[in-house]
Formats: structure tokens, sequence, C-alpha cells
């Protein structure tokens, strides 16, 4: 994981095409795109865009939603994405349940968008993804995540293609964040936190997300020496102790440290550990709750592997321990049970900010001062909003998909008196009415109150957001 090319254990298959011209830029060099892998045409895709590979979607570990329930959820989102700002001062619980319940799948990309702070960033921002987008970047860099591309999912419909669109999408995000912070460049495990996001939003958007992540969530992970992350993993180690005395006990006994297993469950928030279904439903509760998350996650995996005596007897040493948690059993991280164990496990932010303080005058006394100085962790949506409070223009949605009315050809242009005068007769009578903007243009924003009430059972396509909305 550090930050020069790695491998991960994956070898270069083949020639890497340059998504880049001499300049720079993005370009697929008027080339067919090339699969990754060999993925026959006839291959199956699963519900999240996997045609295999570890991640492909088994039935029996994800929860099915009914069609109704979740509509209901889409209704209650959408209403919380309108009024943001005051779900977050006064309801922020509710929002914590809602993102514990998972969050719809039409509306994921744009609630991770508002959870990290990203959308007011975005707009405090303006232009500022362009601007890094057009430049060339450090050929360091460059080429260091042009190796990494093709590595990322490859089993995924929107990266298996080898110059295609998503590979295209992940450099820009990757390159745009080392000029972004060229302090920190790039590290390999950033990419399959970026292409998570790509598969739920345009590159704009999963740019500023990573940049709350790195900057927000997890501070000092992606930088030089991993101080960070090695500071964490003695914070799980200790936590591990009230959670799991055997799981513990037998960790301390092999001297198996804790940075050799969980710098890439932390670093790449469990996307390249769980099956998909799980990894969404961490995901959704990581970006609201914070780190804890992740901390919550890691003990309850090291609590399921190594929680008794009878599972610790079938590991006798480092080596076979350090197997056994490459390949946790699939019963543990079946979405139900993982989900549930989350929310019981009664580790909290006061917990980790404790123990983070030990460990630092821990590393102190043996090290010295850390090389790194990180900006302090925010622990979840709630203290990134109360840290930097947006406007209501921040946070005011942009819609950007329209629909031609099918009944625009029948009506007039009708004077906008007439049409507020229409409105209020409508509600003189007892009614309301949907009442047609001149032009013939609706905007699906301004039919969020229409489609709750409106009975959906029968379809299995998501509501449309009125912003940027998931590609799944």
């Amino acid at each position: 994981m550090a930050k020069t090319e790695q491998r991960n254990g994956l070898e270069l298959q083949g020639n890497t095409e340059k998504l880049t011209d001499s300049n720079g830029k993005s370009s697929s060099n008027g080339l067919e795109p090339e699969v990754n892998g060999s993925i026959p045409e006839e291959t199956q895709v699963d519900k999240y865009g996997f045609t295999g590979g570890a991640q492909q979607s088994a039935g029996e570990l994800a929860e099915e939603v009914p069609i109704a329930v979740l509509r209901q959820r889409e209704a209650k989102w959408l209403e919380m994405l309108n009024s943001w700002d005051k779900w977050m001062a006064k309801k922020h619980n509710k929002v914590k349940e809602r993102c514990q319940k998972g969050i719809p799948p039409s509306l994921r990309g744009r609630a991770w968008l508002y959870l990290t702070g990203a959308k007011v960033k975005r707009e405090q921002n303006k232009g500022r993804f362009e601007e890094l987008d057009i430049q060339p970047g450090d050929p360091k860099w460059v080429d260091v995540i042009e190796r990494d591309l093709h590595r990322q999912f490859p089993f995924h419909e929107m990266f298996a293609a080898r110059g295609g669109h998503g590979q295209q999408d992940l450099f820009r995000v990757l390159k745009a964040y080392t000029l972004h912070r060229p302090d920190e460049g790039y590290c390999q495990a950033q990419a399959p936190v970026a292409a998570v996001l790509l598969m739920h939003m345009p590159a704009e958007d999963a740019f500023w997300v990573l940049v709350q992540i790195c900057e927000k969530y997890l501070p000092g992970y992606y930088s030089t020496g991993l101080e960070a992350i090695q500071l964490d993993g003695e914070i799980l180690y200790a936590l591990l102790r009230g959670v799991s005395p055997v799981a513990h006990r037998h960790l301390k006994k092999h001297k198996l440290e804790p940075i050799l297993y969980m710098t890439e469950w932390f670093m790449c928030a469990f996307s390249r550990t769980l099956p998909w279904s799980s990894v969404l439903r961490v995901w959704d509760m990581f970006l609201c709750e914070g780190v804890k998350i992740l901390f919550r996650v890691g003990l309850v995996l090291l609590k399921c592997m190594l929680g008794t005596q009878e599972k610790v007897k079938t590991c006798q040493g480092l080596y076979e321990t350090m197997e056994l948690l490459k390949k946790i059993q699939p019963q543990y991280t079946r979405e139900g049970f993982l989900v549930q164990e989350i929310i019981d496990l009664p580790v909290s932010e006061k917990n980790i900010e404790k123990e983070h303080q030990a460990q630092l005058r821990r590393w102190k006394e043996s090290r010295g001062d850390l090389s790194c100085k990180s900006p302090p962790r925010m622990h979840g949506a709630k203290a990134i909003m109360s840290a930097e409070p947006p406007s209501r223009q921040e946070l005011r949605q942009r819609p950007t998909i329209i629909v031609e009315s099918p009944l625009a050809a029948e009506t007039e242009a009708v004077p906008g008196d007439e049409v507020k005068g229409s409105k209020k007769a409508a509600k003189a009578n007892g009614h309301t009415t949907t009442v047609l903007p001149p032009d013939g243009i609706v905007n699906l924003s301004d039919l969020s109150s229409t489609l709750h009430h409106t009975t959906t059972q029968g379809s299995k396509e998501s509501l449309s957001s009125a912003e940027h909305d998931t590609y799944l």
C-alpha cells in the first residue's frame, strides 16, 4: 500500500494502453476498448454490475427489499435531501437510522454527496475539477495510476474494458487528486475507493467525495509513511481486548501486527474484502457516522473468526492466522448478519478518540513526533456539517434531468398570472393539481411530492432523482 508501484499479488497482463495523450489529457487513442479478462458476452451481470470475481452477488448473501418498501424509502430520502440542513440539525438520529437501513440504490450517489459534505465543497470550488482535469499531471503519478487502472474491479462492467469510460473517469479522478494534493500524491489504496464512487456518481462528484474521505474521514491514511493507518491499527488492537479477549490473546501470542491484516480493510474501506451488498451497507453507515464503522467491522470480523478457543485451535501460527483472516467465512460477511453486528457493537467515537490519544503518547515515547501532521479526524456527516456550516444556496439541488410532458402539446402558453390563478383556484376547490409550466418542461424535483403518492409497486425501476443519480 506504499506510494510506489505495488501489485498486491496481481501481475500485469499484456501491455497497458495509455489513457493520456502527450499533454496528459484523457484519450482512448482511437482504439477499441480491450476487455481486461475473458468475459463472454453471454455472461450474466448481477444487479451491481459484476460479471464475475469475488464481488459478484450471491443471492443468499444479499437482502432483498420489497418494492413497496423501497418506494417509501426513496420518497423519504427525497424529502430529506430537499431540506438537508434541517434534517441534519434537528433529526440527525433519523438520518443515521435510515443510513443503517440502507440508502435506496437510486439515491445512493446523491446521499453520499450530501453526507460527506462534497456537495458543499463542489459548490464552493466551482470549476476547480475542470481546471485540474485539463492539466497534464505529474508524470511520476500519471504512470503509476495508469498501471493500476486495470486492477480495479476488472469484472465490473464499468471497468472491464481497457481504455473504456470507467477507466478513463477513474484516471481523471485520481490524477486530479494528485494535483489537488501534491503533498500526498497518489496511493494505490485510493483507486478502489474512487472506483466505488464512480459506480454511483459522475467524475466530478466522485472527485469531491474522494477529497472529503481523504481529508475528513481518513486524514493521513494515504500520506507517505502510512503513520495514520499504523496508529489506527494499534487502536483496533487495543479495542479488541474489550470486544474479544480470546482473539486479542491469540494475536498477541503470535505477534501478529495489526498492520499486516487491517491495512487493506481500512484503507480500501472494506471494498476489497466484503460481498458487494455488504460493502454498500457499510459505506452507507461509514459516510454517515465516520471511521467508527470501519473499526466496528474490523472488530466484528476478528471476533467472529478468532473469538473462541475452538476457532483459534485451527490456526496454530502466524501464517495460519493470516490465511484465515484473508478468507473470511461467508456467514460472517453476509449483509443481514454483519450489519446487525456492526449496529450492536458498543464502540463509540469517544472510545476511539480516547485510545487515539493513548496511542499518540506511546508513539511519541517510542518513535518521536509524527512526520506527517494530519488535520483532525471528523467523525461523520454531522461533525463535518458542524465544522463547516453550509449555506442554503450551497445545498440547493440543481436538477439535470428534465422531461418533456406528454401534455405539453395540448397546453398552450399560459401567462404567469394565469398559472398562479389556476393554482389558487385548485386549492379553493379543496384539491390540488399539477399545473404545467408554459414551455411544457416538467422538472423532476417538482414532482417528488407527486411521486410520493403514486403507486409504483408494479415497476422495478427506481425513482429518478433531481440531480446526478447512480449509474446502477
